[in-house]
């Protein structure tokens, strides 16, 4: 993690509204420093995927109105046209969604995908595209060979078709990758393989992590810092360590409260989900 003497990657201070309803997310302020993963945790509806969408820009301008500021590599992302945040999306920042299978075209071979991804924000030979679809393959533990480019996302798992999603997330290695609840479709053993692998990545290429999730224990293993966001607030912003060892707010509290436990074998409760 940066010391604070290190200019964040990410700064945010904003409020999101819809036309005709209360206010989504209420003067939320967080910072993600470079190569940082940082866990936001909150229930359904408490405007976890609103901040997401904020961040890459692609709320319906038409029925939201975001208001302050989002500071990435010196820009107010707020305050980019269109095509300026085209530009960044896919290129220096990332997004992972929940649903592998919905997010990938059911029609087209994951070469295609692949390829299309690439070429969005490069202009490489063919054989630049192919080492770099091989290399992000290979980062996220897939086949690069052409039998499985040749594949269509309904002939693998869904674990495989998440880490498909992940890989075309860091073809061009993002300095922000934003997943937004990226295990909760999965089984409990491959939403483990797939944290681990989000770790792996932030280790070995220095990719801040935006770790987004309903679930406190799952945040445990991979983030540096957690944020908790209730009713559109962030109530509590602390290392991983101390959320789960002196969480502050009474809302932090019944969240830790409510994650299972085991009996030790000296006799003594501890939280599952803590080891690191």
């Amino acid at each position: 993690m940066a010391d604070g003497h290190t200019q964040p990657l990410l700064s945010a201070q904003i409020s999101v509204c819809y036309a005709g309803k209360p206010p989504v997310l209420r003067d939320v302020k967080f910072e993600i420093q470079r190569g940082e993963v940082l866990g936001l945790v909150g229930q359904s509806g408490s405007g976890k995927s609103t901040l997401a969408m904020s961040i890459l820009g692609l709320l319906d301008k038409k029925h939201s109105h975001i208001e302050g500021e989002i500071d990435f590599h010196d820009s107010d992302l707020l305050k980019l046209s269109e095509r300026e945040l085209r530009a960044l999306r896919g290129r220096a920042i990332a997004l992972v969604l929940q649903s592998p299978l919905s997010s990938l075209n059911p029609a087209l071979k994951i070469r295609t995908q692949l390829k299309e991804a690439w070429r969005a924000h490069a202009s490489g030979s063919g054989e630049d595209c192919i080492h770099a679809m091989r290399t992000a393959l290979q980062n996220v533990s897939l086949p690069a060979d052409d039998d499985f480019l040749r594949k269509y996302p309904s002939q693998m798992s869904v674990g495989q078709a998440q880490r498909v999603l992940i890989a075309m997330a860091i073809l061009h290695r993002p300095a922000l990758l934003i997943a937004d609840e990226a295990t909760s479709a999965l089984d409990v053993i491959t939403q483990s393989e797939i944290l681990s692998l989000f770790r792996e990545l932030n280790r070995s290429t220095g990719m801040a992590i935006l770790y987004i999730s309903h679930d406190l224990a799952s945040v445990a293993g991979i983030c540096d810092r957690i944020a908790i966001l209730h009713q559109g607030a962030i109530v509590e912003c602390g290392t991983t360590q101390q959320i789960f060892d002196d969480p502050h707010h009474e809302y932090t509290q019944k969240l830790m409260a409510a994650i299972p436990r085991i009996q030790s074998s000296a006799g003594n409760k501890t939280h599952a989900a803590t080891a690191r």
